[in-house]
């Protein structure tokens, strides 16, 4: 090869778009790259949730607005709201095979019920990997739309959730209410 022939390959950097907004739980976080929602967080701190999406997604340039994610967000928040409202959305989730395994069990649990870790090890056919399931839900970046929020322990009682177990007991009462109206 030739020197003339040589190429100065740049490296592509993700673009990641993000909104926040705020909803009954908080402060709402969304954001979108090329392939579809990376990153749904809620939280009391805006600028809190832009440090973890910078953390999370570090090799990528986080935009504020654009390509469509503030009607993203608008949908997402509404989702909260009125968590009998589905949204057919284009994830772009990121996980070994086993995370999105277990992202993909959550998405089976109907709005309104609780499911505990064991019950998605049995359903998974793999009953000792009880723990295994807690850290791909704390991994879980969707909020909402991966309903982590929906499992709870085997003895019914509430356990962490990576933005507050308080935000949690909020989602799952909206949830409950909404069935009964």
């Amino acid at each position: 090869m030739m020197a003339s022939e040589l190429r100065v390959v740049a490296p592509v950097t993700e673009k990641i778009h993000f909104a926040i907004g705020i909803s009954h739980v908080g402060h709402v976080l969304t954001a979108e790259s090329s392939s579809g929602i990376c990153a749904v967080y809620l939280g009391k701190s805006p600028k809190q949730m832009m440090a973890s999406l910078q953390h999370q997604f570090s090799d990528a340039i986080c935009i504020d607005g654009g390509k469509g994610v503030k009607s993203t967000l608008s949908k997402v928040i509404d989702q909260i709201h009125n968590p009998q409202k589905r949204f057919d959305f284009r994830l772009d989730q990121r996980g070994t095979l086993f995370q999105q395994q277990v992202w993909q069990a959550l998405c089976d649990i109907p709005s309104g019920s609780t499911v505990s870790y064991s019950d998605i090890a049995e359903k998974l056919q793999n009953p000792g990997a009880v723990r295994a399931i807690a850290s791909a839900c704390g991994a879980n970046n969707i909020a909402v739309i991966v309903p982590c929020h929906r499992v709870i322990r085997k003895d019914g009682s509430l356990s962490g959730y990576r933005w507050g177990v308080e935000i949690k007991q909020a989602l799952l009462r909206r949830e409950r209410m909404t069935l009964t109206k």
